[in-house]
């Protein structure tokens, strides 16, 4: 089962009852989080979650209500007792800006492994049970969006084994991924393992505008969680001079992403009731909802 959690959901500063943009997910007790708006870790003091096992951090960018909540939480994380390393991943100028935001959090009782985005268009990191897919997309400066893959893993398969002849006593050992050599012949996972089974994506983007490419990336994600700086359709305008996009544009990427749900989010701060412009999401992808803070659902691999 995984976990999926908006923390906060505001564009450029935060109001009432809105933080600034970040989210998280939990599988096997281990976190991932994406952005570190103000109040992020207020959030997840009301939620209950734990600190301590926030194992990777990935920056779609660096403007200010993405990353201003990091030095706190840093803080917070090594109050808890943590001792293991943290990886932060984000565009180029990371290390430049982690630096500088860890001044007033200078001294952690446990290192940070800075990753810099640079020089490409895709990436892919893997780190304990996230697979990280990440995408160059339009914005103002350099930004990224994430794809967060679960793999599932394949079942045993009896018939398989028996039929490939393989010695009852190495039956475990495969299943757990190791290849084994007696004598001339290798013993692979593949001769006693079935049919790769679908595992869970959520998808991750904010401050950018629509393209194919990003259309492709987020392709058959459980749940896409998307900017949706403008609800109604009369900013697309603005949308564009700034590039963020409306509800319409995250809607259409959804319907042809074929994505199981659209969560809309980092919405304009003049935008205070993002829910009177729903239908001009729903109205092209219906099973569209608007994020608020502290939205949480659990996704479970299919049967």
């Amino acid at each position: 089962m995984l976990d999926v959690c908006l923390l906060g959901c505001g564009g450029s500063m935060p109001i009432p009852g809105r933080n600034l943009t970040s989210m998280v997910v939990s599988y096997q007790g281990r976190k991932l989080l994406i952005d570190c708006g103000e109040g992020t870790q207020v959030s997840l003091k009301i939620l209950g979650w734990k600190i301590k096992n926030i194992d990777v951090i990935l920056f779609t960018h660096f403007h200010a209500d993405h990353i201003a909540g990091l030095p706190g939480l840093l803080l917070t994380i090594a109050n808890s007792g943590r001792l293991e390393p943290i990886t932060i991943i984000g565009p180029y100028g990371l290390i430049k800006v982690v630096t500088g935001l860890k001044v007033i959090a200078p001294v952690l009782p446990y290192s940070i492994k800075l990753v810099e985005l640079c020089g490409e268009e895709k990436y892919f990191k893997k780190i304990g049970y996230f697979n990280i897919n990440i995408l160059s997309v339009e914005h103002r400066i350099p930004c990224f969006a994430y794809s967060i893959d679960i793999n599932r893993n394949r079942k045993f398969d009896r018939g398989k084994a028996l039929k490939n002849k393989v010695p009852l006593v190495f039956w475990n050992r495969l299943q757990k991924g190791e290849e084994i050599k007696q004598e001339d012949k290798l013993y692979t996972p593949d001769m006693v393992l079935g049919h790769d089974r679908r595992g869970l994506k959520v998808s991750y983007c904010t401050d950018s505008r629509p393209s194919s490419e990003l259309v492709e990336f987020v392709k058959e994600s459980d749940i896409f969680i998307c900017e949706g700086m403008y609800g109604n359709d009369e900013k697309k305008d603005k949308a564009v001079l700034y590039k963020h996009m409306i509800f319409a544009e995250a809607a259409v990427i959804a319907k042809e992403a074929e994505v199981g749900e659209l969560w809309l989010t980092h919405f304009s701060p003049s935008m205070t009731e993002p829910q009177s412009y729903i239908e001009n999401a729903r109205g092209i992808f219906e099973n569209t909802i608007i994020g608020k803070d502290r939205y949480v659902k659990s996704i479970s691999f299919e049967e």
